[in-house]
């Protein structure tokens, strides 16, 4: 669950420089694996969310391992591992199997989707969303995905979603969040009426474990979402409406199989977009240059 994300968090684990004296500083690039590990910590101890450590310390270093080999092979060179560790933990906190050999195929197979399944060199799947849908798809028998039950302690999960949104409010992708969690209650009390349970049912699963990493993680993910703020508003919109006709059918798993439909379409589209942009564009500046051609003739 790459993977993305915070997640947002992932925008600082690859591709922006840190500064000399940053450590202590929110915008680090360690900041997001720092509170993702914070999650998982905070989650086990109150609530016993990990299958086992083992299986868990697994999925990690299938996605660190990866990550480098294929850094390596792709782009000459040692990655950061931050984004890689972000995937990993995720894969060890949201995958749920009595077999160790989903979380390592589960880690590789999140990795491997940044860097095979790219278009415009851009990757389509929050890496962890992938490989964790991948897993549900075709071995549902052996797999299945952290509960969406939280418990009754109020005070972590106060503080995990304080900490969250100060994290993303600094990385600018506070609206993706916001938007997503305010859809999400709409789109629950239009569940409540139309199935006739209560309210309250409806919202409760957005205090799960899966939701603390879905909203700060997955879908606030910089280099899976659309560029434009309005246009990621709109999407993680979209996702809240799938996921609201998915959970309608009783799909157990609705957020994470919303974001991996939603989600690349909406990257496709605009990368769409831009090609077809890109080729007005040429095709003007060649007419410019065919008249300025013309008058000096």
């Amino acid at each position: 669950m790459s993977e993305s994300t915070i997640q947002p968090v992932r925008a600082a684990t690859l591709d922006v420089p840190v500064s000399r004296g940053s450590w202590i500083g929110l915008n680090n690039r360690y900041i997001p694996p720092l509170f993702i590990t914070f999650i998982l910590v905070v989650g086990h101890l109150f609530y016993g969310i990990l299958e086992s450590y083992e299986r868990t310390a697994l999925a990690i270093v299938c996605a660190l391992v990866t990550e480098l080999v294929l850094g390596r092979i792709f782009f000459g060179k040692w990655l950061n591992l931050s984004s890689a560790y972000i995937s990993g933990i995720s894969v060890g906190i949201l995958l749920r199997s009595p077999a160790f050999w989903p979380y390592a195929l589960c880690s590789v197979l999140s990795i491997m989707s940044k860097y095979v399944l790219r278009v415009k060199g851009r990757h389509l799947w929050n890496p962890s969303n992938f490989g964790i849908c991948v897993l549900l798809f075709l071995a549902p028998e052996t797999v299945a995905a952290l509960s969406v039950q939280w418990g009754n302690y109020k005070w972590p999960l106060l503080v995990i979603w304080i900490l969250g949104s100060v994290i993303i409010y600094r990385a600018k992708r506070i609206h993706i969040s916001v938007t997503y969690v305010a859809s999400f209650f709409a789109f629950a009390f239009l569940r409540s009426w139309i199935t006739g349970d209560p309210w309250f049912a409806e919202v409760a699963p957005i205090t799960g474990p899966m939701y603390q990493l879905f909203v700060f993680f997955m879908i606030t993910d910089p280099k899976t979402t659309v560029k434009s703020k309005k246009w990621q508003c709109v999407v993680v919109f979209v996702v809240a409406f799938v996921e609201m006709l998915l959970r309608l059918n009783q799909v157990v798993h609705a957020p994470l199989y919303a974001l991996f439909l939603v989600g690349p379409a909406a990257m496709l589209i605009e990368i769409w977009l831009e090609s077809r942009r890109g080729k007005q564009t040429e095709i003007g500046s060649e007419q410019g240059t065919i008249g300025q051609n013309y008058k000096v003739g």
